[in-house]
């Protein structure tokens, strides 16, 4: 095991030590009474909050992926700057500032919230995918030629396979960083569980903020270790790669 996977384990064992004080303290408060005293509205909320990172986390994949595939491909290599640039100025701006423009174009309501974490979670996914397929031994591309393979099927049969790492690291990525801006969603009327903790921050009442806030948390740990056990399950052993994410 090496150095930089010590440290990795290091922190997620510190960050969730600190999250297991958090939620025990909420307890020890009875933070958490107000979703039993609530709890219609609740589950509605964490519905909503979950239908916005599902709908936009899918069309992020459904978009992102295909055109990090296409931009790899020779013909199309020369347009990666400008698309890139693209994907890139979509996660520059403060998400925030992404919700203010959509709700300009889209109005209020759940469409704007969506449209808005989808552009959000482009780089992530698009950045992994052409970073996965760029870091294939280009000897190995050879080879798959050299047996008389075509460009599809060095696609899934070669490239995919090996990119599959890095592919997931980027879903991986995007999905918890939706999970968390989701709560934003609040602002341009999508609903979900920043309502709940804006409502906390409105009438100052800690058992409203902390009781939307820590479950927030709870889910982007819980998906992200989910996604984690998924791409090992996924990804052939041979062709797993390291990754930073």
């Amino acid at each position: 095991m090496n150095t930089k996977k010590v440290v990795a384990i290091i922190v997620r064992v510190i960050l969730y030590a600190i999250l297991a004080i958090l939620f025990a303290l909420a307890l020890y408060n009875n933070y958490f009474g107000v979703i039993f005293t609530e709890s219609i509205r609740f589950s509605i909320l964490l519905v909503q909050h979950l239908q916005l990172v599902a709908i936009s986390s899918v069309l992020a994949v459904v978009v992102a992926l295909p055109v990090g595939i296409l931009i790899t491909r020779k013909r199309i290599r020369k347009a990666e700057w400008a698309v890139s640039n693209i994907a890139t100025f979509g996660q520059t701006i403060p998400s925030l500032a992404v919700l203010a423009l959509m709700m300009s174009v889209l109005g209020i309501g759940l469409q704007t919230a969506v449209f808005a974490l989808f552009v959000y979670s482009l780089l992530p996914i698009y950045r992994n995918t052409v970073a996965g397929i760029d870091s294939i031994d280009k000897n190995l591309i050879d080879a798959a030629k050299g047996m008389g393979m075509t460009s599809t099927q060095i696609l899934f049969r070669i490239e995919l396979p090996n990119a599959a790492s890095s592919i997931m690291a980027g879903i991986r990525t995007a999905i918890v960083l939706n999970i968390g801006t989701a709560a934003l969603a609040y602002v341009v009327g999508g609903g979900g569980l920043g309502v709940w903790i804006f409502t906390g921050i409105r009438l100052f009442d800690n058992s409203y903020l902390i009781s939307g806030a820590l479950p927030v948390i709870l889910m982007a740990v819980l998906v992200d270790l989910l996604l984690r056990w998924l791409e090992k399950v996924v990804v052939p052993q041979g062709a797993k790669q390291t990754t930073d994410a």
